[in-house]
């Protein structure tokens, strides 16, 4: 329902209802004024891009406050990191309306952000956090549409991950601690991530029959994803190092300090850190995370397919597999040439007995 009314003092009053019955009105000099306000907001009803005027008028910095609230459910990590992106946002567009920011604006204050010396990926972790924001916003009707797009995103930084080699990780296994090397054995021949590794309990590993089944990160936090509980099977030579280990330092938790207790991720790259320094060739970067590149690059090496590497290590998709992982694959140019050429050579003998038998 939509209406123009003339008031007694001359100006004209435009009203109609939303999709939730809520009446919005306006008043304007001119009739043709009120006429083309009335359009575009019936317009915006039909198209389902109609937002409340008086939300419209919500800023950047008042969104983000409710959208972090919501945004809480998830765990205390996860929202520390959404804080910080969530700062970076609000001093650059905090004051303008939601509505107000435009997609040339976020490309000039990623271009910005990269001049800063801020590294690829972190910008565009934070042009990903704006775009989820608007996203949500979009959702709630708080605006029409969001200015983040392909266009204005900076890309991923495809930096290809350092693979140690097999005499690397034998060399740092043999430079760590003796109480925390079976960590070295987890990343390198069972693929688990930092806060795994260290959340890993002794009954997680199944010593017969040759299973890790990662169920939480440290401390004692539920894995990230369902994909990330899926049992990695090891060869019994590793269960058995791994049975040394825990006979030898006994306690819940495989991984353990100093003190008996939980050793914590940031005391496991700390002992890394330490330790490469003993290994000729590892470069200054190299994290504990990069004994689960050698792991990928230990299964591509021996034969095994984009799918069995994917499951090994747990990704959601074949996707993130082969953006991390695909120079690692062999080059299968001769295998090609090899298919064509059985074919047109199979074809060549066939014309050429043909004519013999004519």
């Amino acid at each position: 329902m939509a209406s123009i009314k003339k008031r007694p003092d001359g100006k004209y009053r435009a009203r109609y209802r939303d999709e939730a019955g809520k009446e919005h009105a306006r008043h304007f000099v001119r009739k043709v004024d009120a006429q083309n306000w009335l359009d575009e907001q019936t317009a915006a009803l039909v198209t389902g891009t109609h937002v409340d005027p008086k939300t419209a008028k919500t800023t950047v910095a008042e969104w983000c406050v409710t959208w972090l609230d919501g945004y809480g459910t998830r765990r205390a990590s996860t929202v520390r990191q959404a804080r910080v992106h969530v700062a970076q946002i609000v001093a650059e567009f905090g004051k303008m309306r939601l509505g107000a920011v435009r997609p040339s604006q976020v490309k000039a204050w990623t271009t910005k952000l990269r001049a800063s010396g801020l590294s690829v990926s972190y910008v565009y972790a934070l042009h990903n956090r704006l775009a989820q924001i608007y996203s949500d916003a979009v959702h709630d009707k708080i605006v029409p549409r969001s200015p983040c797009s392909r266009r204005t995103s900076p890309g991923r930084a495809k930096q290809r991950p350092y693979v140690a080699t097999t005499g690397q990780i034998w060399a740092l296994h043999d430079a760590m601690p003796a109480r925390i090397r079976a960590a070295i054995l987890l990343g390198a021949f069972a693929g688990l991530r930092t806060a795994e590794a260290c959340g890993l309990r002794v009954s997680d590993v199944d010593f017969l029959r040759g299973v890790i089944s990662p169920a939480v990160q440290y401390p004692a936090l539920p894995l990230k994803t369902e994909t990330s509980k899926t049992p990695i099977p090891v060869p019994r030579s590793l269960t058995e190092e791994l049975s040394a280990h825990v006979a030898q330092w006994r306690a819940e938790t495989i991984l353990t300090g100093d003190d008996g207790a939980q050793l914590g991720p940031w005391a496991l790259e700390r002992a890394v850190r330490s330790a490469r320094q003993q290994v000729d060739g590892l470069p200054e970067g190299f994290r504990f995370q990069d004994c689960r590149h050698y792991f990928a690059s230990l299964l591509i090496a021996s034969g095994a397919n984009v799918k069995v590497v994917q499951a090994r290590l747990r990704h959601a998709s074949a996707t993130t597999t082969l953006d991390t992982y695909s120079h690692l694959w062999p080059d299968t140019d001769e295998a090609t040439r090899t298919a064509v050429d059985a074919v047109l050579v199979a074809r060549a003998d066939y014309l050429r007995t043909r004519e013999v038998i004519a």
